[in-house]
């Protein structure tokens, strides 16, 4: 990705995580699963971090 994409792709990112707890869950765990496609060791870092950010967003556990 060129420089000027990575620049808009970090003020997109950082504008999302600025209204994560305003998003529907289905939109939260969209983005989530597309951001950490492929980058497992990352998942429980950014879970944090969202989570510590916006704590509405703890949502309960999914039944199975």
């Amino acid at each position: 990705m060129s420089d000027g994409v990575e620049h808009l792709a970090g003020l997109l990112g950082r504008a999302a995580m600025d209204v994560w707890g305003d998003m529907p869950r289905d939109i939260q765990e969209a983005l989530f699963e597309t951001a950490m496609k492929g980058r497992e060791t990352e998942r429980e870092e950014l879970a944090r971090l969202l989570h510590d950010r916006h704590p509405r967003t703890l949502h309960p556990a999914r039944p199975g």
